[in-house]
């Protein structure tokens, strides 16, 4: 049996699942469209990667055929080491049957007398700031890298597993390059390599990456033995982020609902030490003592998350969507408000950013406005969008002010939005209408600027999560397009801008635009909800 590196990034009961024949032929969830997706925007970046560093270092470039065999491929990846080749595009390294692992990467760039494995990732693989190391596109080499003054390293713990794995596979057939093992990866922007020490010890509790891959690689190994083995199940059925686009969660999902597992309340670690004190199911949960304070009978989660785990399973039992965690529910509103939702497409850019106004007395009509760039990303378009946003919202707030009227401005869980405001005014910086960074980050750090998913999560409890499209439900509000959500949203995107080299889809575009209105008044009408009658109908904790 061989594994990829993939599995030390996966589920452990997913692992199982893969490998025991007994559930080979269960139904399983359709594809997720938005993963699909990704993936094959992922491929495509890793092409366009390839095809400009083949044309950039010409005959020292070896092409590995993608479409074939994974035994064919092998054998021209282990030719190309053997004739020591500079570069190996598309290698497929030889199994390491000893160790159990098979597995590709993207790029092996010759090092000394070995190679080094290289990730072509279409995400970001460094930030702003200082301290990474980076080598040139036009010299891949670890070697040459240098402490660079302009990046850091961003986390990205998936794609240094995945060099671990290739790593290991590379030392496991003597084809590593001595002296300590190194992995580069290529992101989003293509314009330089970013090396990782895979032995410093820069991972939790101060282990390496190699470390807690060689860890995490020895538990999927024997949990996927022991399932294609019939021996007894190492990972049983847990509910964690990865269900929601896992093709095995029709199978998994009925087998926790048939036992009432905890973790359909409480997910992660948290579900792991309630098992491991003996609270497996809801109903055990629902009748945990919150407040107990002998050693023998204490929670083992905090005080503060056993409360609000135990207020979850007696939700879950009565079926109730949303309750309250306070008496009084309380949001900040203003004499003029904005709501705001910006869609970006993956890494690439912001694309649109949606505004509803309500309040007079700005000389602004109230209602929806969209500030859109149809140029497909990245382009320098996406500017132009982003200072007409800026520029009407800071005049509206302006204009409040020099009134007298109070403002505010409202979005559905900041993190994406502060994002690429700031993201904007760093890239753009200098174009007209672009405001300095600095002006962006005293906005967002004002009490003008209010995260309603934040307010939401102080004051409510939802056994189903408190995503925008869960809460809003509970407010009365329906989305016109049965289906919205973010992953489609991509899909549109895509047609409305003729990514795929068809003509650009008007239809599409108004339907992205509908999308974009429907959640800004999706906020408003939780602000609103919360301000009248939320606090009548949703039914408050401690009453439970």
């Amino acid at each position: 049996m061989s594994l990829d590196g993939g599995v030390v990034s996966r589920c452990r009961r997913r692992v199982h699942l893969e490998h025991d024949p007994t559930v080979a032929d269960a139904p399983k969830a359709p594809p997720d469209p938005g993963v699909e997706q990704r993936i094959a925007d992922a491929a495509e970046h890793r092409r366009y990667v390839a095809d400009r560093l083949g044309r950039l270092f010409g005959s020292a470039w070896t092409e590995v055929p993608r479409n074939a065999s994974r035994s064919v491929r092998e054998r021209a990846t282990l030719a190309a080491m053997r004739a020591e080749a500079p570069y190996i595009s598309g290698a497929q390294l030889p199994t390491d049957a000893a160790g159990g692992r098979h597995g590709g990467i993207d790029l092996l760039v010759r090092s000394g007398a070995g190679y080094v494995p290289v990730l072509v990732v279409r995400h970001k693989v460094s930030d702003p700031g200082r301290g990474a190391r980076t080598s040139p596109l036009t010299d891949l080499s670890p070697e040459s890298a240098r402490a660079d003054p302009l990046r850091k390293v961003r986390g990205q713990s998936r794609d240094q597993l995945r060099l671990a794995h290739c790593a290991r596979m590379l030392r496991a057939g003597g084809w590593n390059a001595p002296g300590r093992l190194w992995g580069g990866a290529i992101g989003a922007d293509a314009d330089v390599v970013v090396w990782h020490d895979l032995q410093a010890p820069n991972w939790h509790a101060g282990r390496s990456v190699l470390e807690e891959y060689d860890k995490r690689f020895a538990d999927r190994l024997a949990v996927a033995e022991a399932a294609s083995s019939g021996a007894e199940p190492l990972a049983r059925p847990s509910r964690v982020v990865e269900c929601k686009t896992c093709p095995w969660w029709t199978l998994c999902g009925e087998q926790l609902r048939a036992s009432r597992d905890v973790s359909l309340v409480v997910r992660g670690e948290d579900a792991v030490l309630l098992r491991n004190a003996g609270i497996s199911t809801v109903d055990e949960l629902a009748a945990l003592d919150p407040d107990a304070t002998d050693a023998t009978d204490a929670p083992p989660l905090s005080s503060a998350k056993t409360a609000d785990a135990v207020v979850l399973a007696k939700a879950w039992k009565r079926d109730l969507p949303v309750v309250r965690r306070v008496r009084r529910l309380a949001v900040p509103r203003a004499d003029v408000e904005v709501d705001v939702d910006m869609e970006s497409y993956a890494d690439s850019g912001a694309y649109m950013w949606g505004c509803w106004l309500t309040g007079a007395g700005v000389d602004e009509d109230e209602g929806y406005r969209a500030f859109v760039t149809w140029e497909p990303l990245p382009s320098d378009d996406e500017a132009r969008s982003f200072a007409e946003f800026w520029s009407w919202f800071t005049a509206v707030r302006h204009r409040a002010a020099e009134r007298g009227l109070s403002f505010r401005a409202y979005c559905y869980n900041e993190l994406a939005e502060n994002r690429w405001m700031i993201a904007s005014a760093e890239r753009f910086a200098g174009k007209p209408g672009i405001p300095p960074v600095e002006e962006v980050r005293e906005f967002i750090g004002s009490a003008e600027w209010v995260d309603v998913f934040a307010t939401v999560s102080e004051q409510f409890l939802s056994p189903r999560g408190k995503g925008l499209k869960v809460i809003a439900p509970n407010a009365g509000f329906a989305w016109r397009d049965a289906e919205a959500g973010g992953e489609n949203s991509m899909r549109w995107y895509r047609d409305a801008v003729g990514m795929d080299g068809a003509a650009p889809d008007e239809a599409q575009r108004r339907r992205l635009l509908e999308y974009n209105e429907d959640d800004v008044r999706a906020t408003l009408a939780i602000r609103r909800w919360m301000s009248t009658t939320a606090e009548h109908e949703i039914p408050y904790a401690g009453d439970l």
